[in-house]
């Protein structure tokens, strides 16, 4: 499966200061290196901007632009990482031949993605009118005055509204483009190519992008070795009880502690695991549909098309036909 190619905007037109380089960044390191032992092809990348052969950045930062803006509308996914903070406070505006482009790109079918508030080009292009959209918590109230017919959610990671993706700052921006790499080419990529990273797998977009710490923490070592413990033990009949008993906490605090950790409650967390796995199973065995609901916790296998269905857009069978690897069970 071809992945297609993938352009990012590169909006400041003279320095990138170097904390705007981490978007850009994440951006490359997802799209831009070929990992021929997970998917070949893998993705084109190109950087786009008003200047093509100019370099950005700061010394011993530079960033090559190869390409102008006509490239976005020839782009499969067009990503916009980052906006300069004056156009963020409505002290200047953006290149009026950026946010021609987009809205070309948007026209040409090409999947829009922002990154922290790169959304704001999206929403100046008019891309984001009447969408649910995110972006940076720091960001989101000047979001929302300035583009009204945006429906700004300050509350998550990321939100995927199908050829539109937008997603909160720093470190969310990653989850947003490993979510792109799973929706192209599977589960089981998007995880080796996590594992690489040293991140996270998959944190579901609607995981809070905020989450206030300041409850005092105890010293018992944190949840990390009972989540390592449910994620071995799925294919069994796990309660809330059954992770409080094992983690020595009240039911109650048990949910606190969790909710602190992951930003969802645990049964949403439990579930979100259960559908990774099957995905996982879908993807590299040949397993019948009612042996991956077992394995996977999911029970049956109507269950696991109702869960399947409703949270990964496609039914089982449709997920393995296109994303199966599929070796001996």
């Amino acid at each position: 499966m071809n992945p297609g190619s993938v352009a990012v905007a590169v909006v400041d037109d003279t320095d990138i200061p170097l904390w705007d380089l981490y978007e850009l960044g994440i951006a490359c390191a997802v799209f831009g290196r070929p990992q021929p032992d997970l998917a070949d092809p893998w993705y084109e990348l190109r950087l786009c901007g008003t200047r093509p052969g100019a370099d950005r950045g700061g010394p011993g930062f530079g960033v090559r632009v190869d390409h102008g803006l006509a490239e976005l509308a020839r782009a499969d996914t067009v990503i916009v990482t980052s906006v300069p903070e004056a156009f963020v406070e409505g002290a200047a505006d953006l290149p009026p031949e950026l946010i021609t482009a987009l809205r070309e790109a948007a026209d040409a079918g090409a999947r829009m993605v922002s990154l922290c508030n790169g959304a704001f080009a999206l929403a100046a292009a008019g891309i984001l009118d009447g969408r649910r959209a995110t972006a940076h918590w720091m960001h989101t109230g000047d979001l929302a005055r300035r583009y009204p017919r945006v429906r700004v959610d300050d509350s998550v990671l990321y939100v995927d509204d199908g050829d539109v993706l937008t997603s909160a700052g720093m470190t969310a921006g990653l989850d947003l483009c490993l979510h792109l790499v799973r929706s192209d080419l599977g589960a089981h990529v998007a995880n080796q190519l996590a594992r690489r990273l040293v991140v996270p797998a998959h944190r579901p977009g609607g995981q809070a992008q905020f989450v206030d710490l300041s409850v005092p923490e105890t010293d018992d070592g944190g949840l990390g070795p009972v989540l390592q413990w449910v994620r071995e033990h799925l294919h069994e009949p796990l309660t809330i009880d059954d992770l409080a008993r094992r983690a020595a906490l009240s039911r109650r605090t048990l949910y606190r502690r969790l909710q602190a950790a992951t930003g969802t409650t645990p049964l949403r967390w439990l579930l979100h695991q259960r559908l990774a796995r099957a995905q996982t199973l879908l993807e590299t065995t040949s397993l019948p549909v009612e042996k991956v609901g077992e394995l996977s916790g999911l029970g049956t296998a109507a269950n696991l098309r109702r869960h399947f269905t409703r949270h990964v857009g496609v039914s089982p069978t449709d997920y393995r036909r296109s994303f199966s690897r599929s070796i001996a069970p």
